[in-house]
């Protein structure tokens, strides 16, 4: 694609300022590329992880970019760490999580990064904005759709929160 890779990135957070540390994360994704699309704001419940974490805050964003995969992966964790995330815990709360969901047509299974995202089309909290982006969007092992994915595994525990953000 002229101009660089349309990656698909999930956003969450679930301690401190999650609302700002949403908008600091999505204004520092478009400083990697070109946003070109922004998803609504979910509530979620937590899934996985410590018991008794409060629930997140999930989007996600559509951006083109000229950085490749490894190094967009490197990028979405250098804005973790400036949000103070330090990982210790799998799926422990967090002031904020960035997973690279979809990069191009690329299928990849390292041991630092996984394309298309392995639990992406599971995880209605991933699916819901992702949908508000591109419903049609397909996974690149299966074909499943976004909005079919959504469809069978539900949207329960997860609300919009607002529209825009």
């Amino acid at each position: 694609m002229a101009g660089g890779e349309v990656a698909f990135v999930a956003l969450g957070a679930n301690l401190g300022d999650a609302p700002g540390t949403l908008r600091g994360a999505r204004d520092s994704l478009a400083r990697l590329g070109t946003l070109t699309g922004v998803s609504g704001l979910y509530r979620t419940a937590p899934v996985g992880g410590p018991p008794g974490q409060p629930d997140y805050l999930n989007a996600a964003v559509r951006l083109v970019t000229a950085l490749e995969a490894d190094a967009l992966l490197a990028a979405l964790h250098g804005i973790e760490r400036e949000a103070g995330r330090i990982r210790r815990e799998r799926w422990e709360a967090r002031p904020l999580d960035l997973d690279l969901i979809l990069y191009g047509r690329e299928v990849l299974d390292t041991p630092e990064l996984t394309l298309p995202h392995p639990r992406a089309w599971e995880r209605a909290f991933v699916l819901a904005p992702l949908a508000d982006l591109d419903p049609a969007l397909t996974h690149l092992g299966s074909g499943e759709t976004v909005a079919s994915a959504l469809a069978r595994v539900g949207r329960e525990g997860v609300t919009l929160a607002a529209p825009e953000w």
